[in-house]
């Protein structure tokens, strides 16, 4: 029975999350009844689509039920400010979104990546867990949607059709910001301290993976952190557009049963309560039609991609070894490398993180895929373009910390190899053009290779430079710049 109070109606109890019922019990959508399990808090529509959309193991990820969460608390609290839901009822479905955004509602959301393209059972899922917590929360019976709706009250001014991407933009940058960012930054610090202690340690540089001029460890390490720093710059700007809601245009983007300022005050709310800028989008119809905002998100996280698959690759290069590879780092050792062939050691990071890369390039591909299949006013293939794009963000930003934790933060240097290689290599005669011309520079160069002499002795042998020119000009510290990074 429900308990009601001065002002006759339902009073709101701490009752604790869970549901001590066994078997199932009856819940209804406009199609008809559905047997339930009785310990969930999900009804009809979450059920049937369990057995429809039971397709793999890809279960909806959680943040965008966070993420729903705030949407749904956003809009109750918008309805209940402007007179359209009694206090009482926003009150429960405010403490059911707080569950909901807190993650103490995760079991009741099982729902499969692979449901209809709108995202509608995942919303629906979200409006009937928030419909039977609020009703156990105001002593009622489950399934009875009484006193409190999926339909007419959760989802009241709301259509899939405009929550779900708005769920997507929150989730999105929500993850973006708590994890992705955050990771980065420490992975480019650490390289920059790595920069600034190797700045001045000589190093022969590598163009067509042939021999090149000199630079410094710390110079090219710096190029690491500007690639990372690059792209950072790349995500940062590709959150205006998730900044940007649909929620208010409801079906179709003219914003039918959503009252006049309900998107304008809903967004409003929503940025209250995550702290980030959110706004109404400008253009509904573009806001529901397209999924671009998160095209471009998917395609900043690319540029990450692409940043540390060419940082990792470099180190597993450069550590190539001990003994028969390029051996100019020392990458930590952090287990066995193989199974067969004892004391062997392999750049694991480094190959963790190309396979991460090469994953993200792939779903980058399919989330660019799903961008241009948008129809007349709906694109319908939101589940994997959010799927995709968390699940890049995730491992991009686990990735990169254990990256910089077990790989970037213990790596070294080999000193005497790379300085063995500086004395050795041929492209030092590219500071004797200037002073002798590019021709004779080169002859020198490929004497010395024929002959499997020094390059000073191919120089001196020429008769066209003498010994004290060729220590002055062709010495490797002078070829650097002042050893900066922005030399």
């Amino acid at each position: 029975m429900l308990g009601f109070g001065t002002n006759d109606h339902p009073t709101m109890t701490d009752v604790p999350i869970g549901l001590d019922a066994k078997g199932t019990r009856k819940e209804f959508d406009s199609m008809g009844t559905v047997a339930v399990p009785a310990d969930t808090y999900y009804g009809a529509q979450t059920a049937r689509s369990l057995v429809h959309f039971s397709i793999g193991g890809d279960k909806m990820p959680m943040p965008v039920y966070h993420a729903y969460g705030v949407v749904k608390k956003a809009c109750a609290l918008v309805n209940r400010a402007e007179g359209r839901l009694a206090g009482w009822k926003a009150d429960a479905i405010v403490r059911a979104a707080d569950e909901t955004i807190a993650g103490k509602l995760d079991a009741h959301y099982p729902l499969f990546v692979w449901q209809t393209g709108s995202g509608t059972q995942s919303n629906m899922n979200v409006n009937e867990v928030l419909s039977n917590r609020a009703i156990q929360l105001l002593g009622g019976t489950l399934g009875t949607q009484q006193p409190v709706g999926p339909n007419d009250d959760v989802n009241m001014g709301q259509s899939s059709n405009d929550t779900f991407p708005t769920a997507m933009h929150v989730a999105t940058v929500g993850q973006i910001d708590a994890h992705l960012l955050p990771q980065l930054d420490a992975l480019a610090k650490a390289i920059e301290v790595k920069a600034t202690d190797w700045m001045g340690v000589v190093k022969t540089g590598r163009t067509h993976l042939e021999d090149a001029t000199p630079l410094t460890v710390g110079q090219e390490w710096s190029g690491y952190a500007a690639q990372i720093r690059g792209a950072m710059a790349a995500v940062e700007a590709s959150k205006a557009g998730l900044f940007e809601l649909a929620v208010g245009g409801t079906a179709v983007g003219t914003g039918l049963n959503a009252p006049k300022g309900f998107s304008v005050a809903v967004a409003r709310q929503i940025a209250e309560l995550t702290g980030k800028p959110f706004v109404t989008a400008p253009n509904k119809f573009m806001a529901q039609g397209s999924l671009d905002a998160m095209v471009r998100a998917s395609a900043a996280l690319r540029g990450v991609a692409v940043a540390l698959m060419k940082i990792a690759n470099d180190m597993r290069w450069l550590a190539s070894g001990p003994r028969c590879g390029l051996g100019e780092l020392k990458l930590p050792a952090n287990e066995p490398g193989s199974s067969i062939m004892p004391g062997k050691v392999n750049p694991t990071q480094c190959e963790a993180i190309v396979m991460i890369s090469i994953q993200v390039l792939g779903e980058d591909a399919a989330v660019a895929f799903a961008g241009s299949q948008g129809n007349f006013e709906l694109n319908a293939m939101r589940p994997i373009i959010i799927n995709n794009v968390l699940h890049m963000i995730r491992i991009l930003a686990d990735g990169a910390e254990k990256f910089r934790t077990f790989s970037v933060e213990g790596t070294d240097l080999d000193r005497a190899k790379i300085a063995s290689y500086v004395g050795n290599s041929l492209m030092l005669v590219t500071a004797l053009s200037p002073v002798i011309g590019y021709q004779k520079a080169a002859h020198i160069a490929e004497k010395a290779e024929a002959e499997g002499t020094t390059l000073r002795d191919a120089a001196l042998a020429s008769g066209d430079v003498d010994a004290a020119t060729f220590d002055r000009v062709c010495d490797p510290k002078g070829m650097v710049g002042e050893g900066t990074a922005g030399a």
